[in-house]
């Protein structure tokens, strides 16, 4: 399997290329050359197999020549050791929780995946690499625990000072080792920006190696695909088409679980439910892709203005926006109806949802209001824990902290503030 630039000006690469690399050299994202479709007996009885079994023959093909069954094997046993459970919340409404992992949120499994492969990568290089990856909350976290310790790797993660959490600001400046935390005088895109202009800075390169841990890499974004696989196998028994709603920032989750469409699971339809930071549902209703300066919200993960990983979807569906929007649609949602939602949902069922996936909630909620007949299922993306101000303040409720997150509360915050991408450059060449 070759992977090959979105830009187009590259030269297609192999599996281990790519994840090291992270970004092309003419700046844009690796993509798969082709997706073969398992084949439908796959599906028919995929309620038999295990967790370890669907993962290793979905993501098969796409690594198998830098990767030996065996070790993928063993990574994947390492990575996928804890579950996903589906929950119903309401008739044809369904939760998946994705915060059973270390970190208490769902890239847990993509940022471990790739730590392992690049762990796997560099046990016979005298070579290290420098992860760099820029976090709009979760992100950093599931990094920072994903990476801690591996040989030959040193991790830089920016987060926009004062516009993550309080726990997840915890989770990615208090570990130390190799790994260290820049605040940044901005917001996420800022630190995107960044992040993209290391790439291809000739002179940085020449330097040192560099690699993203966003979703960007494909070592981060093609693992997510587990999770609606996994959902799959619990609904399938209902015996109605599924539709999937996810809380989507840079569209990296959603964008795998459309890989998973392409790799012949059945789905009827995606639902992109985002914050006020709409610049994918406008282009849905306009056809006009127009990036914009993120806003701050309650659901931060999800304030990006220019997601990176629209382009991947728009390849998937051909760059035909007719074909896409069979497959595709998409909401914005403000805070006072995130807020609105947890509530309710709260209220109904019990059930706590983090902002995310309520947001998630709300958009499958829209779509099912005109398509009754599908069992929606929606992404529950962090444990409500991690926004505890949030969900606290809705539900007039106390969340017991869980011992995941009570290990770094209390740990000393460590960061280093800069504001441009030359404090950056300065850093990754004298620290």
């Amino acid at each position: 399997m070759k992977f090959y630039s979105l830009n187009g000006k590259s030269k297609p690469v192999n599996f281990k290329e790519a994840v090291i690399r992270g970004i092309a050299p003419d700046g844009g994202l690796y993509f798969p050359e082709s997706i073969t479709a398992l084949p439908e007996e796959f599906f028919h009885g995929i309620a038999t197999l295990s967790q370890n079994e669907i993962a290793f023959r979905a993501i098969e093909q796409f690594v198998s020549e830098d990767l030996p069954e065996h070790a993928l094997s063993a990574i994947l046993a390492e990575v996928l050791d804890f579950e996903f459970p589906l929950m119903e919340i309401e008739e044809n409404v369904a939760v998946l929780e994705l915060f059973h992992g270390p970190t208490m949120a769902f890239k847990d499994v993509g940022a471990r995946f790739m730590a392992r492969c690049l762990g796997h990568f560099s046990k016979n290089s005298e070579i290290e690499v420098t992860v760099l990856v820029a976090t709009s909350g979760d992100t950093g976290g599931a990094v920072a625990s994903g990476f801690l310790g591996v040989k030959g790797v040193r991790v830089v993660i920016l987060y926009p000072s004062g516009k993550v959490s309080d726990i997840q600001e915890s989770q990615l400046t208090t570990l130390g080792k190799n790994v260290v935390a820049l605040e940044v005088n901005g917001n996420f895109d800022d630190c995107q920006k960044m992040v993209k202009s290391a790439f291809v800075d000739t002179d940085l390169l020449g330097k040192m190696q560099l690699t993203s841990a966003n979703s960007i890499n494909v070592a981060r974004w093609l693992p997510q695909m587990f999770y609606f696989l996994f959902a799959y196998k619990q609904a399938k028994k209902k015996g109605k088409e599924i539709v999937f709603s996810v809380p989507s920032g840079n569209f990296g989750n959603i964008c795998a679980g459309m890989v998973a469409q392409q790799l012949g699971m059945p789905v009827k339809h995606f639902i992109a439910a985002t914050n006020i930071n709409d610049t994918v549902p406008e282009f849905m209703k306009t056809g006009h892709y127009r990036p914009k300066p993120s806003s701050p919200t309650i659901s931060n993960a999800m304030d990006v203005g220019d997601p990176s990983n629209f382009i991947r979807i728009r390849k998937l569906y051909g760059n035909d926006l007719e074909t896409l929007s069979k497959n595709l649609s998409s909401f914005a949602f403000t805070d006072s109806a995130t807020k609105k939602a947890i509530f309710k949902i709260y209220e109904q069922s019990g059930y706590i949802a983090d902002p995310h996936g309520a947001v998630g909630y709300l958009g499958l909620k829209t779509y099912l209001a005109e398509h009754p007949e599908f069992y929606g299922i929606f992404l529950e993306t962090a444990h409500p824990v991690k926004f505890l101000e949030v969900v606290e303040g809705t539900l007039g409720i106390h969340l017991e902290i869980p011992p995941q997150i009570q290990k770094v509360l209390h740990k000393e915050k460590k960061s280093i503030k800069i504001g441009t991408y030359i404090d950056l450059k300065d850093f990754l060449l004298n620290r």
